[in-house]
């Protein structure tokens, strides 16, 4: 029934198709390798595969498909455990449909998205966390340096980003390393807790 209603609220929106359901995790996988869609709505909680487990499994096999978890947990532990594997929108369930479709429009358009509902706390625990180590969020960042964290924090690929901006891999690695160095960040985690700050992961 909740999938149903889903459906029929991305439906009637005009620029969603749903091409397929899936009542677990495992079939999940299968359904989103036989119909290769954008974007997948990923439950966390399912019977018989996770959502995190199935995210980070579909991610291996199929990295062009974008993932949208979905939860009622506004614990940032399943959103960073979530987005280590390799999702790239995290949505509450409670939250407002608006939210949902923004959600999915940002990330079809290559960005990656976080309910309002929690970029407060990730913003929160980013700020907290730098203070402990050095408070570097106003540290200088060249604008190529700030260019290549935002295309990072949406979700491209060190090579996509080369190609997009016309320089070698080898360059995208070294303003990368550069910016979290001046940052004082290290993990993907850290990166979408500076980019929520930034404001990065609002839909444009």
């Amino acid at each position: 029934m909740s999938r149903q209603g889903l459906r029929m609220l991305l439906e009637a929106q005009g620029d969603f198709e749903v091409c397929g359901e899936a009542p677990d995790g495992r079939e999940a996988i299968r359904l989103a390798l036989e119909t290769t869609p954008d974007i997948v709505l990923m439950d966390i909680s399912m019977p018989e595969l996770n959502g995190l487990l199935a995210a980070a499994k579909l991610k291996r096999v199929a990295a062009d498909i974008k993932i949208i978890a979905l939860s009622r947990h506004q614990d940032t532990a399943y959103l960073h455990e979530m987005f280590e594997a390799g999702v790239s929108g995290y949505v509450l369930k409670q939250s407002d449909a608006a939210i949902l479709f923004n959600a999915i429009r940002a990330v079809a358009k290559g960005s990656n998205y976080l309910d309002p509902a929690v970029a407060e706390k990730v913003m929160g625990g980013y700020a907290a966390g730098v203070k402990l180590r050095g408070d570097n969020r106003d540290a200088h960042l060249t604008e190529r340096e700030e260019e290549i964290l935002r295309e990072i924090a949406w979700g491209l690929s060190n090579k996509e980003i080369a190609d997009k901006i016309e320089v070698s891999v080898k360059t995208v690695e070294s303003h990368k390393a550069n910016a979290q160095r001046k940052l004082n960040i290290s993990s993907r985690n850290d990166l979408v807790r500076y980019a929520a700050l930034k404001g990065w992961l609002r839909e444009d």
